[in-house]
């Protein structure tokens, strides 16, 4: 009775085997894992060169060829290698094992390393366009086994027989592909020497498509040039092949540890750092991926790679690169050298690094944000607006005692002209990175004092008007400021160049918010207008300066109508937010519209209707 229990315990928990559905395998393959069907070639050019591979592992002197013959009125495609072939069991286990490694085999485990793919996933993948598979095989391992066919179909038969040594006289693999409806197009000579030189223009060995070479090595990078200049115009040749622009300069990513070597090439037009950039990635050889978009630091967006690596970990579909441990450091590592390449230019090379500044000054602005080393070394370069034209911060640190900026476009054009006419130095900080680098200045250079210019420091440089005149001027200047307090703003008097301002408005953020506070109060219920009524500081308010040299402002100060001085201030109130190119709100509309009225009214007072 125990043995009876025990016979069918050990029954119940015997092994099965999964059942594959090959087509559904295929169209998984097709639709979900491969991008396109051009990756049955790739698939198998790794297939041959990893034979070779273990080949050599065991003969080093062993030949390495690859030859693909394509016959378009066939629809066949024929692949052969000089690699290490198989035996039947060797067949039976790699070729009718879904996912078994040819790498795994005895006495190879030392070279698993430079394998690309797996044999039986790789001829898996042919079948996207073929609706039969040939492989006829001899190993090289065990010279005395007989050649060996596999036949498949796409319905998932297959079958194995031996041949006379006479069909195989040589250790090695040739694959036929016999193409299915509609799939013809992919085995077409020209299609098929496109795409074998797309995919393995860099591999180690001789392969050629019929008489056509497609291997051209040594790489671009790696070949000897008669000098720098004629290794630029090459480099720029194959740039303009890969990607179609022409670069304004090449850098070389040669990272021995990291197993990669290669080189970036900078774009010759602005991108947005939002833009995600792609790369070409090679895996020993064979091109892994177009499209590569984790490779280089985000703030080295412009520019665009082709390398070839031994380090970095492919996806299941050998489409992409998986984000590991690994390629952080291969980030990190070509990162350093593209840095080193900028900080060299600043060191030996001006007139170059000028021309790479004046189109992607944004993204070494990026970098300096975070690099003290970096903001150092580009300070003396990097450009920014200022009221002096564009300087960099180290050339307009030595012009004024204090660095004034503006953190928004909109103040710095509210008071350039101003400020620059009054001998005050401003930057414009309001673009991308810049408020950001300005502040760190001090950093890299001690002693340098920077200010965030505000309303108070525009108005104390611009010259009061005599105490006497002011006062006479106060019935209007009493007048002008009932008008404008409504809208949080005051009016001041003051005489500065150029002559043809009449007004400037000023603010800050402090005023800003006051503004935002004071409009949602009054558009709160009691409970939130108590609330933010208590928020209500002694912040500064936004200020119309009215200039006493401009010939207008000393008309319309002369006026003794109140409610034309009223008009006159709305008028000069919104044409100052006007030219500072602020954003106008519900209220500033409704008084422009108003100013306006009320002028031509006052303009057309005492007309004749029939005038």
């Amino acid at each position: 009775m125990d043995s009876q229990t025990s016979q069918s315990s050990q029954a119940s928990q015997s092994p099965h085997t999964f059942q594959v559905d090959l087509r559904g395998l295929v169209d998984l393959l097709s639709h979900h894992l491969y991008s396109s069907p051009k990756v049955y070639l790739r698939e198998l050019l790794q297939n041959a060169v990893d034979a070779i591979t273990a080949r050599r592992a065991e003969e080093p002197g062993a030949p390495a060829r690859v030859r693909l013959y394509a016959d378009a009125r066939e629809g066949v495609l024929r692949v052969e290698d000089t690699g290490v072939g198989l035996t039947e069991s060797d067949v039976h286990s790699l070729l009718a094992t879904i996912g078994r490694s040819s790498k795994r085999a005895d006495g190879l485990q030392e070279a698993r390393s430079e394998f690309l793919g797996q044999f039986g996933i790789g001829l898996l993948a042919c079948f996207v366009v073929a609706e039969r598979i040939r492989v006829v095989s001899r190993s090289a391992r065990t010279p005395k086994a007989p050649p060996v066919e596999w036949t498949a179909r796409d319905d998932g038969s297959y079958t194995v027989r031996t041949l006379p040594d006479a069909e195989r006289p040589e250790p090695g693999t040739t694959v036929y592909l016999t193409a299915r409806a509609g799939a013809a197009e992919w085995l077409a000579p020209e299609r098929v020497l496109t795409l074998a030189r797309d995919f393995g223009s860099l591999l180690p060995y001789d392969v050629r498509v019929g008489e056509e070479a497609v291997t051209d090595l040594p790489a671009p990078w790696d070949r000897p040039y008669p000098s720098p200049a004629t290794r630029r115009v090459a480099l720029a040749r194959h740039c303009h092949e890969l990607f179609g622009f022409t670069p304004l300069d090449s850098i070389d990513l040669d990272v021995p540890l990291a197993g990669v070597r290669g080189v970036a090439y900078v774009l010759p037009a602005a991108v947005s750092p939002a833009q995600r950039a792609t790369h070409r990635v090679h895996l020993k050889g064979m091109l892994l991926t177009e499209r590569a978009e984790q490779l280089l630091p985000d703030w080295a967006f412009f520019v665009r790679c082709v390398l070839d690596t031994d380090s970095l970990r492919p996806t299941a579909s050998r489409e992409s690169l998986y984000e590991d441990e690994t390629l952080a450091g291969v980030r990190e590592a070509l990162g350093e050298r593209i840095r080193s390449w900028l900080t060299g230019l600043a060191a030996g090379d001006p007139e170059r690094l000028a021309a790479f500044l004046a189109v992607h000054h944004l993204g070494v602005k990026s970098l300096a944000r975070h690099d003290r080393e970096m903001l150092r070394t580009m300070l003396p370069w990097l450009p920014f607006e200022t009221t002096d034209g564009q300087l960099s911060l180290e050339e307009f640190a030595q012009r004024h005692p204090v660095v004034h900026f503006t953190r928004t476009v909109e103040e710095y054009r509210q008071v350039a002209p101003i400020a620059s006419a009054q001998g005050v130095g401003v930057v414009n900080g309001g673009y991308t990175y810049d408020s950001e680098l300005i502040e760190a200045l001090p950093s890299v250079r001690p002693g340098t004092v920077v200010a965030e210019l505000d309303a108070d420091t525009v108005t104390a440089h611009l010259d009061t008007v005599d105490a006497a005149e002011e006062l006479a001027l106060s019935g209007f200047l009493a007048a002008a400021r009932a008008k404008l307090d409504p809208l949080g703003c005051d009016v001041v008097l003051r005489a500065f160049h150029p002559l043809s301002v009449p007004a400037l408005h000023l603010d800050d953020r402090a005023a800003r918010h006051e503004q935002a506070r004071a409009e949602a109060e009054e558009q709160a219920d009691d409970l939130w207008a108590g609330i933010l009524g208590s928020l209500r500081g002694s912040a500064p308010r936004a200020r119309l300066v009215l200039n006493h040299l401009n010939p207008l402002i000393r008309r319309i100060s002369s006026l003794r109508d109140p409610e034309l001085i009223g008009t006159a201030t709305e008028s000069l109130y919104g044409q100052a937010l006007l030219m500072a190119q602020r954003t106008l709100r519900p209220a500033d509309t409704a008084l422009l519209n108003r100013a306006f009225i009320g002028l031509l009214e006052w303009a057309t007072h005492g007309e004749g209707d029939g005038r």
